[in-house]
């Protein structure tokens, strides 16, 4: 038994030595990533350009260094509630916008193009509305619904809000002008962050902070509120209560980056599986995982985004290619197994 205790410490020890590795690799990304661009040359910018030029230094400080920041939020928003939802409902195919959240997001800031023009704060104060919106539909529909359990109710009513939500969002395409309005809904319906400054980050720190700090917290009863509801209970747990924190943490960390960065796809549903395949189902080591992971992964794409091309390639379209060319890897691979 001794041995078995030891061996159990040996490993854990040698998780969270590998999490200080990813930790490691994320700070050297972030900085790589931050002298990589276009400008003054394309490529990585040496240290005495960014001494030596005014506008480089202009360039690093207020455009390139909010936006990567606001990048790895981004991941590791999406891709911790994506652990969180795939946890609580026991389904490894759920991702962050599975409650509407996404979906309402979407449809608030067409209705703010469409309606209320498209000044830039007044399009993430209306997509985060919404975005809440979306989960307190799901919620409330969910305690209306009588078939099945809470989580099957909750499952149901997401599909129906997101369905909703999406029907209105056409509505609204089909309303907009050709010419102004819809290619503006198109792009930020691909997401990316080309229009972040100081003001907007800022704008979402207090947000993504309460909800990533409140799931690091919790990360350990993840565990207990993946079991069924009379195990949880027996453990000394309130289930519905508090699945209901985490829930709703993981959604207003989602909401605040959806609204500045629009629809960014596969982050929340690929990164998990990673985050599992490589720390196991242990929510104390999965969770802090993804989040490393999803920060990272971000910060790659948005930098592939604005240095591949002379053009910005919109962020959804890359998190999309690399999140399902991920996947087939993982779905294809000898011993690969869904986990939640």
């Amino acid at each position: 038994m001794s041995g078995l205790i030891e061996g159990r410490a040996a490993g854990r020890q040698t998780s969270q030595g590998w999490l200080w590795g990813l930790a490691g690799a994320l700070v050297v990304l972030f900085g790589l990533a931050l002298l990589a661009g276009r400008y003054p040359t394309p490529g990585l910018m040496s240290l005495s350009q960014l001494n030596g030029d005014e506008l480089a230094m202009r360039l690093f400080l207020n455009l390139r260094l909010p936006r990567l920041l606001t990048a790895m939020l981004l991941g590791m928003s999406l891709a911790s509630a994506g652990l969180v939802f795939q946890m609580l409902f026991n389904n490894p195919l759920i991702e962050p916008g599975f409650l509407g959240v996404s979906q309402g997001a979407a449809f608030g800031a067409a209705f703010c193009i469409v309606f209320l023009g498209s000044n830039a704060l007044a399009v993430q104060g209306v997509a985060a509305v919404f975005a809440l919106v979306g989960l307190m539909l799901s919620y409330l529909l969910a305690r209306r619904i009588r078939y099945g359990g809470w989580v099957l109710r909750l499952v149901l009513a997401g599909i129906a809000v997101s369905a909703l939500f999406s029907s209105g969002l056409g509505v609204l395409k089909y309303l907009a002008d050709p010419l102004t309005q819809l290619p503006e809904i198109t792009f930020w319906l691909l997401g990316g962050l080309s229009g972040i400054v100081w003001a907007r980050f800022l704008s979402i720190l207090p947000a993504v902070w309460i909800g990533l700090s409140v799931l690091f917290l919790f990360r350990w009863r993840l565990n207990i509120l993946a079991l069924s509801d009379e195990a949880a209970f027996s453990l000394g747990t309130t289930p519905r209560r508090e699945r209901l924190l985490l829930l709703t943490m993981a959604v207003l960390a989602t909401a605040a980056v959806v609204s500045v960065a629009g629809m960014v796809g596969w982050v929340g549903l690929i990164v998990p599986h990673l985050a599992r395949r490589m720390f196991g189902a242990d929510a104390r080591l999965a969770l802090p995982a993804a989040m490393l992971l999803g920060g990272g992964f971000s910060i790659l794409c948005d930098t592939l985004a604005r240095t591949l091309l002379s053009g910005e390639i919109p962020l959804g379209i890359l998190t999309a290619f690399f999140g399902a060319a991920t996947f087939v890897i993982l779905m294809t691979s000898r011993g690969f197994r869904l986990e939640r």
